[in-house]
């Protein structure tokens, strides 16, 4: 600043005021984050995004700097009240009252005619410029394909034959009465949001049993699954995609399955693009998980690092848990559940061989619409395995207080299975819960204990049903351990009643606890139930098992607002 002070110091204001507009009309090429040497450039960007624009003249900076930050054309219109953002392929009006209050956003994409944006309107009248920044960047993405203005266009009319095909698809089989949850984990594709002028399409295709409980107490709160967005890229080689819908009749298919035209020439275009499913954050997925991708889409997802996938998952839960970036190689953490003793697990992160090893996938190609219901159960499934995992990951990794801890240790086992380690709560031998995850909607799950050691009173059954309602390993091991500490009590208690009067059951009946079938006062005791039989579940356990959700919200109290947390526990005992 002092050498342009210096070199300027002669020259009339006007001609440098000449001088800045044309630098700012011609910015650097390149992302700011990677030109170290235009702090200037930086510091201007930063002070647009970060004042309140408020007057027209502080709006239009804002949206000229943030276009150009995203690589778009920006003109003026002579009234000064109109902005327009253009490129190649499309071009937004923005315009606007003459004190800087929004008027309308409208959209055109090549060869339409330009439609008002709802969705755009909204984000602008609300200041936001980094969702507005996201959505022009999305724009911009839509055609980057080689080749000329008509290549970028077939690329465009391929993304909307996807479209209206995959919004067919989420048609079968839906009734009038099916809800967002039961659409997110059993439509053939997932909760479908079809795309807005601005903003893409969407998949929203698994939520966890703490978000559904956490949108059922909190109505009209914006809890959102795992999602993924529907687009397209450009390639280095030539596919053949398809150029108008290839579903007709959705119904017309066998076993609910909609029937598809065959790719000829006058339905099709080698284009050098393919489809994509792109995720906000990466997914980790096993290795088997990825190879049944490949053979479901015949291509094969590029750019991945092959990496223990206990060490991704774990990754993955610390940068969604954790306020502060913690080491990838901590493997010993500590999760707080009410009314029990605070647990410590152990993660053994194995391998990269074999099935044990994984990546962290950002994106999945494909060229055919059929593709799209396999690889979203290939999802759900890999992030139903994913859920179960992170329940055992907290921000906490050193123990604060010298409270009494159970010690657990999860161990890989193959493919979507693992092992739960940890001491017998009655004897001293190692016991061990193994959770073999079948698909998203399928678990099983085995109790093995020490011959020489006493029975627990679960069945494999009823763990299996249990992990399947609240999806946390914390809490399915708070059940048993507080359902052994109640056999425990009742079996003194029975042994004392023994030596002072005549027993009235024979010596071979099952301890029924019917304390722990009634309600508890708080929330963790609604589930302490001890079964009769082992093979076998009483009609009112099978009852009281679907309150098991509630459990989801011990199982998450490593989220950072405490206060809300204990406000939603109190809600839930009032219910």
């Amino acid at each position: 600043m002092e050498q342009l002070r210096l070199k300027y110091q002669q020259r009339p204001w006007t001609e440098t005021l000449r001088l800045v507009y044309f630098c700012m009309e011609n910015p650097l090429r390149r992302p700011v984050s990677h030109a170290p040497d235009s702090p200037l450039l930086s510091c201007m960007e930063k002070i647009e995004r970060t004042l309140h624009a408020k007057s027209m003249f502080s709006v239009m900076n804002a949206l000229e700097s943030l276009s150009r930050q995203k690589g778009l054309n920006v003109h003026v219109s002579p009234s000064g009240t109109t902005c327009y953002i253009t490129s190649m392929m499309f071009y937004l009006e923005v315009q606007l009252e003459k004190d800087g209050n929004l008027m309308d956003v409208k959209l055109a994409h090549f060869g339409e005619a330009p439609v008002v944006c709802d969705d755009l309107v909204q984000l602008l009248r609300m200041k936001n410029y980094d969702a507005f920044g996201k959505i022009l960047e999305d724009l911009s993405n839509m055609y980057q394909i080689p080749g000329n203005s008509e290549m970028k266009a077939k690329g465009y009319l391929a993304l909307q034959a996807l479209e209206k095909d995959l919004y067919s698809m989420s048609l079968l089989d839906r009734t009038q009465d099916v809800n967002r949850v039961t659409e997110i984990l059993h439509g053939k594709v997932g909760h479908l949001v079809p795309r807005t002028r601005g903003t893409p399409m969407n998949i929203e295709f698994y939520i966890s049993p703490y978000q559904i409980l956490e949108a059922e107490l909190n109505p009209g709160s914006q809890v959102c699954g795992t999602k993924t967005v529907v687009t397209i890229e450009g390639t280095d080689m030539l596919h053949k995609l398809p150029l108008s819908p290839l579903i007709v009749d959705p119904q017309s298919g066998e076993d609910s399955n909609p029937a598809f035209l065959q790719l000829t020439d006058e339905l099709s275009m080698d284009l050098p693009a393919l489809f994509v499913l792109k995720f906000h954050q990466p997914v980790p997925m096993s290795s088997s998980s990825i190879e049944d991708i490949h053979r479901l889409t015949g291509i094969q997802i590029s750019g991945l690092k092959l990496a223990p996938l206990y060490e991704l998952i774990v990754w993955s839960a610390l940068k969604d848990k954790c306020s502060e970036e913690l080491s990838t190689n901590e493997s010993c953490f500590f999760v707080s559940l009410p009314d029990c003793p605070k647990h410590c697990y152990f993660i053994n992160k194995g391998s990269e061989k074999s099935d044990l090893a994984g990546a962290l996938v950002s994106k999945i190609p494909f060229s055919h619409p059929k593709c799209v219901p396999g690889v979203i159960e290939i999802l759900r499934h890999q992030v139903a395995y994913n859920t179960l995992i992170s329940s055992c990951v907290s921000d906490k990794h050193i123990n604060e207080d010298d409270s009494e801890l159970l010690y657990f240790e999860v161990v890989p086992h193959r493919n979507t299975s693992f092992c739960v380690f940890f001491l017998h709560p009655v004897k001293e031998n190692l016991a061990c819960v193994m959770i073999d995850v079948i698909t998203s909607r399928e678990v099983h799950c085995h109790l093995q204990l020490n011959p020489q050691d006493p029975a627990l009173s679960y069945s494999d059954d009823f763990i299996a049903r249990v992990v399947k309602s609240c999806m946390s390993v914390p809490v399915v091991m708070r059940a048993i351990f507080r359902n052994a500490a109640k056999v425990k009590a009742d079996s003194k208690t029975q042994d004392m009643d023994v030596d002072t009067k005549q027993p009235h059951e024979p010596p071979s009946a099952q301890i029924t606890d019917s304390d722990s079938l009634k309600e508890s006062p708080s929330v963790a005791g609604q589930h302490d139930l001890v079964v009769t039989n082992k093979s076998s579940i009483t009609d009112s356990t099978e009852e009281n098992l679907s309150t098991a959700k509630l459990e989801t919200l011990g199982g998450n109290t490593e989220k950072s607002n405490l206060s809300s947390r204990t406000e939603t526990l109190c809600r839930v005992e009032e219910n």
